[in-house]
Order: C-alpha cells, then structure tokens, then sequence
C-alpha cells in the first residue's frame, strides 16, 4: 500500500545510514546536503513506519480472532481487531494526504525571494514588513531561516532580501505565496493622509540539491567585487561580493552578505540551483494542460495574489476569493488561517483530479 511513501522511507533509511558514516560525516558540505533531505523526509517516514507497523499489528489480531478456541480470547481478539482497525481507518486518510501533496511535503527547505515593486519607497517598507511577517511566522512553527542576501534603503526598507528557510513541511506551507503582494495604506511620508498603493513580488522555491540540478563548472561565469551598502558606501575593501551567471540560462546571482567571498560563493550556487530547478519546473507546467493552472495561480511572481488594505484591516487573497478582517495580527506572523486556507484549496483540488 501507498508504494510512492514506502519509497520515501526507503529514501529515508538509506540518508540515515549515510549519516552514520564517517566518511560522509567528513565531507561538510555533502553532510548537510543529507541532512536537508533527511529533515524533509522525516515526517512522512515516520508516519509511513508507524502504518506499516500498525498493519501488521492489525494482521496479527484477525489471526488471533480466527484461530479463537474460547469466547474470551474471541472477544479480546475482537476488541483489538476494532480498535486498531480504528487507527489504521484513520492513518490511511493521513498517508492518502501525503500522497496528495506529492514532493511539496517532504521538501525540507526552500529559498524564499522578496523584492520591492512598484511604489518607490513605500514599496521598499512594505517589502521589510512581508519579511518581518515571514519570518515572525517561520520562527512561531519552529523552523529556521538564514538571510542569503539583503539590499536596504535609507528609510528602513528593502529592496530586495533572499533568505533560506528550513524546518519540517516549511515548503509544503508557503509554497502558495509566490506572486505579487499589493499594500494599501497611507504612507509614513504622506502628509494630506491619502491612501497609496504599492506592490511587491515574492518568489518562493524549493531549495535544490546536487541530485535535483547538475551544474558543469564549464556553464558558469564567476566575477568577483567588493560590496557595496545603501548610497554607495563601501562594506569592506576585498572582493567579497560574488556573480555568477549561468551562461545556457542567463540567470545571474549576486551575494555580498558575507565577508568571505568562499562563503558568498556558496550561498550564490545554493540559489542559483534552485532558481535553475524553478525554470525547468515553469517550463515543464507550461508544457502541460491548461487544466493544471487552477485557481491557486501558477506561482509566476507578476501575478497579483493578495491585497494588504491596512484603513480596512483587510487581507484578501484573490486566487480563492479570501477575506480576512485581521490584517494587523496577519502581518505580525499569525498567518495559520490564510496559508492553511490555501494548502487545503490545493488538497481539494488534486483530489478533484484539477491539478496534476
């Protein structure tokens, strides 16, 4: 039963064993990559032994019960069978979501992209406040995040901040909020108290591995500079800062955040294969039915997912016609109602038969 999760806990098994082995454990960079993918699929392993564990437990009681030679052990036998069929009724229906929710859920972590839009300054704030959001609500479900990049503005805000998030079903959570973010409000700056609009765009992608995206050194160009902060201002004087552009696609990658360029490079190629993995996943749904594309969107980040009104207290996400007058607890990290509302629009969908 459920052959797609018993190979994910075959998968499991084999990074637990590599885990134990000294040389992998020395090889830092290969370790850590196992354990991404080990974290990810930790939750649907477990579940998966506990079922299979449960079944056999299950097949053992109906034994019990038809080999019964008194009315007690037949009535022991029968209580058990009921109850741990019970259990199994409803550790089927869980693993049958698993099974719904394909890679999404075993993805143990993701890049996360947010970039001001149009709106100028205001639209740099409002990219810090969809950060601070993210972030409050990774922190209050107990995943981790790294910031891989950030470019600030001299009010405060950002301009553009790549960050790593990692944590059990993190991808699987957020993996609807790539698109574009709309803020209504009226500005800090504004002095007639009129409302203004402003947007930015937010990318989230599951972050890649050497076995998801092969990349030949001979595809890549590397240029080395110093950093630079808001205004110009210099950060160091080395040539910390890394670019890497991947020639066959033209995807460029800029990271300045660290001070050792060995570490800026690291953090660029992390991106960098995940941005690749995001391609050929946009081509590859683009080669297929137009019946995939349902209403929780394409992921393509132009497109308008979601409305902040701050004057009305409004949130409303336009893929699944969703209204919450809750804007202030949303924003400070309290998103459970409007994530779990589209995780469980998406499940509805794939059981339907509209997503592929």
């Amino acid at each position: 039963m459920f052959p797609v999760l018993q190979a994910k806990l075959e998968r499991f098994e084999e990074l637990e064993r590599l885990l134990q082995d000294p040389e992998v454990l020395a090889k830092t960079s290969q370790m850590l990559e196992i354990q991404r993918e080990y974290g990810g699929l930790g939750k649907v392993a477990r579940t998966v032994r506990e079922f299979n564990e449960l079944e056999q437990n299950l097949a053992t009681a109906r034994e019990m019960l038809d080999s019964a030679e008194d009315a007690e052990t037949e009535e022991y036998a029968r209580a058990e069978c009921s109850e741990l069929q019970t259990q199994f009724d409803v550790m089927r229906v869980e693993l049958e979501d698993m099974v719904t929710a394909g890679d999404s859920l075993t993805r143990g972590s993701l890049i996360m992209e947010i970039r001001a839009g149009t709106g100028g300054d205001e639209a740099a704030l409002f990219a810090r406040d969809l950060f601070e959001m993210y972030t409050k609500y990774v922190e209050a479900r107990g995943w981790k995040f790294e910031v891989l990049e950030m470019s600030g503005t001299e009010l405060g805000g950002m301009k553009d901040v790549v960050l790593s998030i990692t944590g059990e079903g993190c991808y699987h959570q957020l993996q609807f909020e790539s698109g574009g973010h709309r803020v209504q409000r009226v500005p800090e700056t504004e002095t007639q108290g009129r409302v203004h609009t402003s947007a930015a765009t937010v990318a989230v992608m599951a972050e890649a591995t050497d076995i998801d995206v092969e990349i030949r050194d001979e595809d890549l160009q590397i240029d080395t500079m110093r950093a630079g902060g808001p205004g110009g201002q210099k950060v160091n004087k080395i040539e910390s800062a890394v670019r890497i552009t991947h020639v066959p696609s033209g995807i460029v990658v800029r990271i300045q955040d660290e001070k050792s360029q060995h570490k800026n490079r690291a953090k660029a190629m992390r991106v960098l294969r995940s941005r690749l993995m995001e391609a050929r996943q946009d081509q590859a749904n683009k080669e297929r039915s137009e019946h995939r594309r349902t209403l929780v969107g394409s992921g393509d980040r132009s497109e308008r997912i979601r409305t902040y009104n701050f004057p009305q207290n409004r949130l409303t996400d336009h893929r699944i016609n969703l209204t919450l007058h809750k804007l202030d607890q949303i924003i400070i990290g309290n998103m459970d109602e409007v994530i779990g509302a589209m995780v469980e629009f998406d499940r509805n969908e794939r059981l339907l038969g509209n997503v592929e």
